[in-house]
């Protein structure tokens, strides 16, 4: 299993993590991965304003992931390393979390590289957080997808959320049908903890903790 870095994204990364969304989702090279929407959306997926707006919202996070190279022979996290995945991570109440935006490099799904970005997520929101329950929503016509959260412990909550038809027009996106929608899926984190989840890592040094009395994060912020 390939061996990941990861660290919070700065604004001054929003430049390298949108083609890695766009790829991952839009135009012929998403293609070459599995989780394609170019059959059902055109457009861009996200805009550069929209990605830095989540890297700076001020309950949440976007984590990257990276791969270091054949040289890193201490295995240290380095800001040159190239950037393969990534996903958001929101604190929607002081139960509930919220993940999406996740997306690996077409030609390195199917490695195993999602499931260790989706258990450092866990990870994170379980530590830094507290968080008891991590939500997502699904285009539910992706049932590949569903499966595939499924596996990971995600249930089907039987909500349903309207597709964002309007965010879509703005970045000059078209949608094949109009009767798409997101399911609901969620994971309760608490149930079977162990340790650290399946490929998950140790939260690195950047990653903002809240101090004991819950009051503020390491980078001065609220800590929700």
């Amino acid at each position: 299993m390939n061996t990941l870095h990861f660290r919070v994204a700065t604004p001054h990364d929003a430049a390298l993590i949108h083609p890695l969304v766009e790829s991952a989702y839009r135009g012929d090279e998403s293609k070459l991965g599995w989780t394609t929407e170019a059959n059902l959306l055109s457009g861009s997926r996200i805009d550069t304003e929209g990605l830095v707006a989540k890297i700076t919202h001020p309950d949440g996070v976007v984590l990257i992931a990276t791969c270091p190279d054949g040289n890193n022979s201490q295995n240290t996290p380095n800001q040159d390393e190239p950037v393969i995945a990534c996903c958001e991570v929101v604190r929607r109440s002081p139960q509930v979390a919220y993940f999406g935006m996740f997306a690996v490099t077409p030609r390195r799904q199917g490695g195993g590289i999602g499931r260790q970005v989706l258990a450092y997520a866990e990870d994170y929101c379980r530590q830094v957080w507290g968080t008891e329950k991590l939500e997502m929503t699904v285009i539910a016509s992706r049932r590949e997808l569903l499966e595939w959260y499924a596996r990971r412990g995600y249930g089907r909550t039987g909500e349903s959320r309207p597709f964002p038809y309007e965010e879509l027009e703005k970045l000059n996106g078209v949608a094949s049908t109009d009767d798409l929608s997101f399911e609901v899926l969620e994971k309760d984190l608490r149930a079977g903890v162990q340790g650290p989840a399946e490929g998950a890592l140790r939260l690195p040094s950047n990653i903002p903790l809240p101090f004991p009395n819950g009051g503020l994060r390491a980078d001065g912020g609220d800590a929700v």
